[in-house]
């Protein structure tokens, strides 16, 4: 028999709720009550309880607090929320928590109640039996040769929909830290299951089909996949639905990589974009990417900063645009290659309108980096030119049609862009910034950003701190 336990703070509820189910045709008995969640921690010391049945809105230890001390002192036991509230976020949270189902007090009646408890019921009870059958020997170690892996792809994916597939249900679901695994001890086809992952995960999970784990420790693989799955799998996905990997391969993967300093850092070496105007060194770049394996992360920061840097000079606005929003779907380096790609096309193809060599368009490309690193300080066009090894007068011809406007337009810009940072990040005077903006002239310089952003430095400030 389950030995149940009802956590609620108002009497007749608990009364009603209690009585409403025929428990023990289910294989449920009652064994205790609590009207806090201090009394229900009290009576968890004292009796032996399989199920929680826990109200989240009572006063002292909310029924959120309650589940997740459960979970760490009495790991046994599972915990099945009761609640008025049937909004998604509030029940999500508690399942986050540790809760294994929800029941809403305000549906449940005398029709429904056994169905809902027996459903509940047959869960737990496979839930026990495909857990005994999924280990042997000491240790708990796998049975099954391959396992389906499930990782959500974002907060709202529920657990619940996996139990709608035909392989959860006939094979144990193992929970590891924010991931789910099934043992395939029945039959599993390929073509079968990548389609019905297709149909009933696609765009909310990432699955991968795992092999040679027989007899491998359950400890061990729940430590390899928490520190290296996610990472190997987003090298190792394609635009299909299923990944295939092996477990030995998996244990040869490094974990994920610490940061590397900027100065060794490949990104940092890629926003000279020489990867988008020459194939060589687009080759070089990927092939560098493969080698070092960054991590997910960098490739996100890596793309604002291309799109933040360079979109007013090489990208049309819609391009830019849509590079924008599509940067929400890469979800491993095969979409991200292909987005990289998109973009060192758009500068190609921005190369070729203006007419320009690749030697000439990665000389410009350097001023432009020189000069955003070097707003603030007393360069000149002469500086710059001097720098990429350019005549004055070349350059400054080429940086016009590269640009669309002037040198000094242009730097002036920059200047503009460093103002506004320094005003919103420190409290230094107008003076000063101005200073380290580049400007001579502090009047020059609040006459020339009122004139360009439509306020005054001082007022464009205080916005920022309203805001």
């Amino acid at each position: 028999m389950i030995k149940a336990v009802v956590v609620d703070d108002e009497r007749l509820v608990r009364k009603g709720f209690i009585s409403l189910i025929d428990w023990s045709s289910l294989g449920v008995v009652i064994v205790g009550e609590a009207g806090d969640g201090k009394s229900a921690l009290e009576l968890l010391q004292q009796q032996d309880v399989d199920l929680l049945f826990v109200d989240l809105t009572m006063p002292g230890i909310s029924g959120f607090e309650l589940i997740k001390l459960v979970r760490q002192r009495f790991a046994g036991i599972r915990c099945v929320v009761l609640t008025c509230h049937h909004e998604f976020d509030y029940v999500q949270e508690a399942m986050r928590l540790g809760a294994v189902d929800y029941i809403v007090k305000t549906l449940l009646e005398m029709e429904n109640a056994d169905e809902t408890i027996r459903r509940l019921v047959d869960r737990i009870k496979w839930e026990d039996n495909t857990r005994d059958a999924l280990v042997h020997g000491e240790g708990k170690r796998i049975a099954a040769d391959k396992a389906l892996l499930y990782l959500p792809l974002s907060s709202h994916c529920n657990e619940e929909e996996l139990f709608h597939l035909s392989f959860v249900k006939n094979n144990p679901l193992i929970t590891f830290h924010e991931m789910w695994m099934s043992p395939l001890l029945h039959r599993f086809s390929e073509e079968e299951g990548k389609r019905e992952l297709k149909n009933q995960l696609s765009g909310r999970w990432q699955t991968a089909l795992i092999s040679g784990l027989r007899d491998q420790s359950l400890q061990e693989l729940e430590e390899q996949l928490t520190t290296k799955l996610r990472h190997m799998l987003f090298y190792h996905s394609s635009a299909e639905e299923l990944t295939f990997l092996n477990y030995e391969e998996l244990k040869k993967e490094i974990a994920i990589p610490h940061l590397k300093p900027d100065e060794a850092d490949l990104f940092v070496q890629a926003q000279n974009l020489k990867w988008t105007i020459d194939g060589n060194e687009w080759e070089n770049f990927v092939t560098n990417i493969l080698l070092q394996k960054p991590r997910q992360d960098r490739f996100l920061t890596f793309a604002h900063s291309l799109l933040q840097s360079w979109s007013s000079l090489l990208l049309k606005s819609e391009d830019a645009v849509q590079l924008e929003r599509d940067i929400s779907f890469n979800l491993n380096w095969c979409h991200w290659k292909t987005w990289l790609r998109r973009f060192s096309d758009h500068v190609g193809r921005r190369m070729l309108e203006l007419g320009l060599t690749k030697e000439v368009m990665s000389c410009l490309i350097r001023a432009v980096r020189y000069m955003q690193s070097h707003a603030g300080d007393k360069i000149n066009q002469s500086d710059v030119a001097a720098e990429i090894n350019m005549s004055r007068g070349y350059f400054s011809q080429c940086f016009a049609r590269f640009a669309g406007e002037t040198f000094g337009e242009c730097l002036r810009g920059m200047r503009l862009v460093l103002a506004k940072s320094l005003l919103r990040e420190t409290s230094l005077p107008v003076c000063e910034i101005a200073s380290r903006s580049g400007f001579e002239d502090d009047r020059y310089f609040s006459r020339l950003f009122k004139e360009r952003i439509g306020q005054l430095p001082s007022e464009y400030r205080a916005e920022g701190k309203d805001q």
